[in-house]
């Protein structure tokens, strides 16, 4: 499936039905009086958040989303049928804005969160609403009100615990199909992977986590160039950032310190985020190698994890570590 995290959708909610003009018309009865009904109510548009949806691929192929207007009323003071509610479903942690002015509209978090977007229209009143005792024949009604158009933008930031950073490469997508049932495409090229990734870490009975993978980063991401950039806004919910820096790298610190530089150039407060450091692909160094790596000094006295995917050494200790501490943070 194809992943879409932003889109532009146009809404209107439906017109009030209009009030109308009308005689009650009876055998015997030659100059009954005013029974002209309401209008109906305009549909309403409604936006919700709904767990199975994973992207916003919908809207690239439908971006108008209008509601029916109120019917007019109806002799014998009958009012008119008012127009059924629309409402557009979008994944949970859905941003919506409006498209000109920018204004945050909502942010919808959690399974089911609803807004009423527009309002329908108001109906009008009929005649037989203005006869009063000095006016038993008013030959007045009222045309519903108008519903409501808006442009909106609608930005998604996936909902995840940890978040992986790390150069391309790093072995990001290996790992998340290691602890979890992900099946990100891996290759040993840059950028295998395109689009994030959600991965659900089951760590035992009743404890899971979810782990977000996103493109690799390279320098000068927070200016536009790679891919990750593009995505970066799907960590900024992430309550731990675990970065994966690559065994084989010639000089690990460095990467580290690019991925940390990005981080702060695209929003400082996400590298604020708690932080791990793994090690991927120890199985491709000898003892001497791994004793070199062990004694290179991370900042803020970091524990290092020393991982291997392809042989499943380290891993139980680091999902055991990353849901120590999200159980901290959950306090």
């Amino acid at each position: 499936m194809m992943f879409i995290d932003s889109a532009k959708i146009f809404i209107r909610s439906g017109d009030g039905g209009n009030g109308i003009i009308h005689w009650r018309r009876e055998k015997f009865i030659p100059k009954g009086g005013p029974d002209g009904g309401n209008g109906g109510k305009g549909g309403d548009v409604f936006i919700r958040a709904n767990k199975q949806l994973s992207t916003l691929l919908d809207f690239k192929y439908k971006r108008k989303y209008i509601a029916k207007n109120g019917n007019q009323g109806e002799g014998s003071n009958k009012e008119g049928k008012s127009a059924h509610s629309i409402t557009i479903e979008v994944p949970c942690g859905t941003i919506i804005r409006n498209f000109e002015t920018k204004d945050l509209i909502t942010d919808l978090i959690d399974d089911c969160d609803e807004i009423i977007i527009a309002e329908g229209g108001r109906g009008g009143r009929g005649n037989s609403e203005f006869a009063t005792p000095s006016n038993r024949a008013p030959r007045i009604c009222t045309p519903g009100t108008k519903g409501f158009e808006l442009n909106l933008e609608l930005e998604l930031k996936l909902l995840a615990d940890v978040g992986l950073v790390g150069l391309p490469n790093a072995g990001k997508s290996t790992l998340i199909s290691t602890i979890s049932h992900a099946r990100p495409k891996i290759g040993n090229y840059p950028f295998t992977t395109l689009v994030p990734n959600l991965g659900m870490v089951y760590f035992k009975e009743n404890a899971s986590f979810v782990v977000a993978d996103i493109p690799g980063l390279i320098e000068g991401a927070h200016l536009g160039k790679g891919l990750g950039i593009q995505f970066l806004r799907h960590i900024e919910r992430t309550k731990i950032l675990l970065y994966l820096l690559d065994s084989t790298s010639p000089d690990i610190l460095h990467d580290y310190n690019i991925l940390k530089k990005e981080l702060v150039l695209f929003k400082k407060d996400i590298s604020t985020k708690l932080s791990m450091i793994a090690i991927t692909k120890i199985d491709l160094l000898d003892e001497k190698e791994k004793s070199k790596l062990k004694k290179i000094k991370f900042p803020k006295a970091m524990k290092v994890h020393f991982i291997s995917s392809a042989i499943n050494e380290g891993i139980d200790n680091l999902v055991s570590q990353l849901w120590k501490n999200l159980t901290n943070i959950n306090k």
